[in-house]
This record gives structure tokens, sequence and C-alpha cells, in this order.
């Protein structure tokens, strides 16, 4: 008989913590509407301690969905009654409590004399630590996941050790995390055996992974650790995440489904909802997905050697071991434009994955018909773009009430900007290397600012003359990223739209900055 592994999706927490990809409230629990469509077992919804956002994030979540919805918290009192609180009417709550655990953290983290001084003083304290946290989190809550933070580098016996402390404490979900993606695929996969053999206790957890993607083995790595015992994988969508990323969830699960002649696994992925997912959590978080990306990428399913596709008009199996269908790649597109009524753009983009009614629905259509008077026809990647510029917006945004250019091979490019913030005007003009940089330079002096700008791209969301244009920028103050999208048919008031954004979430967080410096861990 088959084994269920279990997929537990991290794009709401670790996924987040890409740089430059901080997600609203609203597009979080937008994300996590679709991850339920996709039918994952748990949703990781964020880390309630870190910031009041990523509280509320993890309570709305959690009130909402029928999936085990899990908040991460560091082994420390305060930070686990945190996430019980945000969890407290969730249907289905996890704890996730963590804490690190080989000696190149230890030595790091864990240095102070307080917690020991020699090595093997500070192993003892960190077992005992992670044993309160997890005997605690188990007074607020029946299923508790405990993570041995960098137990990829973690001595074999000490992790032995703790793992069968933290299960005899209460620990339902025992969590193996590769968190600098620094192992072999066979190495990994052995020291899940080397677990199911040293810990007597370990038939009372579920053994799970959570690999990085340093060496690009994440996915390999999780598969490794699989044959081996593993039955829950922590994974996210497009494998988006801390440096390189995480596991792939798609990968993982196509991996599992396609080889299924290979082993005795699967999964409850609903697959063909892997598409809408991933153009979803693209467009939110502004991560553009590589065009040979597996799965998921525009490249998966294109053929363009004249061979290649000789073999796939005679049958497609010669080149393509999955069907587009499969995971949701369209087909066939419904196409939207200035005739259409809100019932119908109401299905698409339920059909997409995005829920909207009322007033938002009222917003989002005027949104599409001035779009739909620019361009002939609306298609589906529009849409996402469409929703995702719509739903990042700032609380209290710097808005673009006029913008001029004068621009050509023979004149200098010049631009004027107006702008609108609570109620003042703000207007200015300067000149430029070219359209988009004079219009970036009338905004900051219209604002009075310094230039903060990181990184500036624009791209195409559909084929055509008539396509929406996406600008996404970046700026850096210090050491924080701010991001900002812009959607328009022409790409320099796009451009300044995606400025604008940046600086308005900048604004935003200085005036309401009550975040801590906290480790976010695994």
């Amino acid at each position: 008989m088959k084994e269920k592994v279990l997929i537990f999706d991290t794009t709401l927490r670790d996924g987040e913590q890409s740089p430059g990809a901080s997600l609203n409230l609203q597009e979080k629990v937008e994300i996590a509407r679709q991850l339920e469509k996709l039918n994952v077992d748990i949703i990781e919804a964020g880390f309630p301690a870190s910031s009041p956002l990523q509280f509320e994030a993890v309570r709305q979540v959690g009130d909402e969905s029928g999936k085990i919805v899990a908040g991460l918290c560091r082994a420390v009192e305060q930070d686990i009654k945190r996430a019980h609180e945000a969890l407290q009417n969730a249907r289905h709550p996890r704890l996730h409590t963590f804490i690190s655990t080989s000696d190149i953290h230890i030595m790091g983290k864990f240095g102070h004399d307080r917690y020991g001084r020699t090595l093997e003083e500070k192993r003892d304290r960190i077992i005992r630590m992670a044993v309160d946290a997890v005997s605690y989190a188990g007074t607020l809550a029946d299923d508790v996941e405990f993570s041995a933070e960098d137990a990829g580098r973690t001595d074999p016996v000490y992790l032995a050790e703790i793992i069968e402390a933290v299960i005899a404490a209460g620990a339902s979900t025992v969590n193996i995390p590769d968190t600098t993606g620094y192992t072999w695929p066979s190495e990994f996969g052995k020291r899940i055996a080397d677990l199911k053999q040293r810990v007597s206790n370990i038939d009372n957890a579920v053994i799970s992974v959570h690999c990085h993607n340093d060496l690009g083995l994440a996915v390999a790595n999780t598969l490794s650790s699989i044959e081996n015992g593993a039955r829950q994988a922590e994974c996210s969508m497009n494998g988006i995440g801390e440096r390189a990323g995480n596991a792939s969830l798609e990968e993982i699960v196509m991996a599992l489904k396609v080889r299924g002649d290979l082993h005795g696994f699967y999964t409850d992925i609903v697959t063909e909802e892997i598409y809408n997912t991933s153009r979803m959590v693209s467009s939110f978080t502004g991560l553009i997905i590589q065009p040979n990306k597996a799965i998921v990428g525009d490249n998966a399913f294109a053929h363009e050697s004249g061979i290649h596709q000789d073999g796939m008009l005679k049958n497609r199996q010669t080149y393509e071991v999955m069907t587009p269908e499969s995971v949701g790649v369209p087909q066939t597109t419904i196409v939207l434009g200035r005739h259409s009524g809100k019932h119908g753009l109401k299905a698409r983009l339920n059909a997409i994955g995005h829920k909207v009614t009322g007033d938002e629905l009222e917003k989002v259509y005027e949104r599409f018909l001035s779009i739909a008077d620019k361009k002939k026809e609306i298609y589906d990647d529009d849409l996402r773009v469409l929703m995702g510029d719509e739903l990042n917006k700032p609380l209290e945004p710097l808005e673009l009430d006029y913008l001029h250019i004068n621009s050509g091979t023979a004149s200098i490019p010049t631009a004027a900007v107006r702008i609108k913030a609570k109620g003042t005007t703000y207007e200015e003009s300067s000149t430029g290397d070219g359209p988009v940089d004079a219009c970036f330079r009338a905004i900051e002096r219209a604002l009075g600012i310094g230039s903060l700008l990181y990184s500036y791209s624009v791209r195409s969301t559909t084929a055509g003359r008539q396509a929406l244009g996406e600008a996404t920028v970046r700026l850096k103050d210090e050491n924080r990223l701010y991001t900002g999208r812009g959607v328009s048919t022409d790409i320099i008031e796009a451009s300044a739209k995606a400025y604008l954004q940046a600086l308005s979430l900048r604004h935003q967080e200085e005036e309401n900055d009550k975040n801590k410096t906290i480790d976010k861990g695994i």
C-alpha cells in the first residue's frame, strides 16, 4: 500500500522571507485560500511574535482556514504564548517551536556563559530549553511540532538525543531542517535513516524535513529523506524563501506523482491548481518565475527544436513526462474585454484563484475597465497582475495624480509629476538620462528625498503591442528593502506608480515600525 506524504507549505512564512518579497495582510489571506484549493495539509501562516502584521496574518488565516495552520515560535515562552494567541480560534492549530542544535549555531547564538561555559554544558541547556518549550506548547495545543535548526550540520548522536527528548515531552512532529542547504542527498537520507534507528520513540512522531536550496539540492534532499522515513515535506510555492530558497512544492509533488513507479508514496495535492497557485504567488511577491523553471516556468511545456516538435506532433509522450493539464497550465484562455460584465470578471477571477465580492469587486472592476479601454483583450496574466497591484496598495499611499513626459532623440528627457498624499499636493519637474530616470528624479524632488533606488525592472505580462507593462522597483534604506509594483499599458506610468508604492511602504513602515529584531529560524 502507498503511504501519504504530508505537504507542509511555508510560502507565507519562509517564502515571504525572500528579500523584497513581503506580503501584506490581504495578499496572505488570498494565498492561503488558494493553498486550500491546492489542498496542502499544513499552512505555516507566519511568525506571530515577530510583528503585529505577522500576528494578524496568522490569526486571520487560522480563523478562516479548515486546514492545519501553524505559527512559528522560538523555544521561548513568550513566543509560544503569542503564537497560541494568534491561533486560539483556529480549527486546527499547530504550534511550531524551534531551537538551534548544531555546534556552529550553539556557539554562535548561545555563546554567553548563561547558557553554559563548555559546549557540553550548552548542549545540555539546549535540550532543556527544547523540552520546556515543547512541554509548555503542549499545555496550549494538541498539535506541537519541534524543529532542530541546522540539523543538517548537527552531530548525529546529539540530534538523536534531542529528538528523543522532545518526542517524550509531547512533540507529535519532529522537523529535521537542512537550514543551510549544505547536505548531499545520500547524506541527508542517511541522517533520517539513522534517526529511525537511534531514537527509541520515533514511531510516536511524524518525521518532517525542511530543506534549503543553497547548493540546488533542496528537492533532491527532500525526496531522499522521504525514501528513508520522512513523511512530511516542508516546502514553498516556486521554491521561494531565504537566500536561494526552499524545496519547491510543485517539484516535490510532481516528482512523486510522475515517478510513482519507483516508490510507494503519494500526496493529496490537487495538481491542477499548481499553475494558478504559482502565478498568484509570483504576482503578489513580485518574484518573477524563471522561464526554464521546472513544472511552472513559461518554457516547461514549450518545444522549439524541430526534432522535438516533430516528436510532439506524433506523440506527446516523446518529450513530455507529464501533461500541461495535469498541473493546470491553460491550453485555452478566456479573453475578457471592455464589454465584459462584473459577473464574467468575477467568474474568471474565481477560476484563477481570486475571491472577490462586494466593494472589492467594484474597485477591481473599475480598474479592469480602465485597462480594457486601453487594450483590446484582457488575459489571465493581466488579471493576476491587476489583482497583485490592487492588493499591494499601502494603507496611506502616495498617489500619482499627473505625469507628463517629454522625450526624443533630439531633446533632453523631461518629466513633470503631481503627487497627492493625505490631502497635500506635491509638484515638480526634472530632467534625466531617459524618461524613466527623469520621472524618478521628479518624484524625488517633489518629495524632497534622495535616491533610494536599489533595482528596477519592467516586463510585459502578455504578448502583443497592447500588453500590460508591470514595473517593479526596489528601494534600499539602510538594511531594509521595499518593493513597489505598478501596472499600466504605459511603462513610464507603471514605473512611476511602482516607485511611489515602494516609497509609500517605506513611509508606512517608518510610521508604524513596531517590528522586533528576531531570529526567523530554520
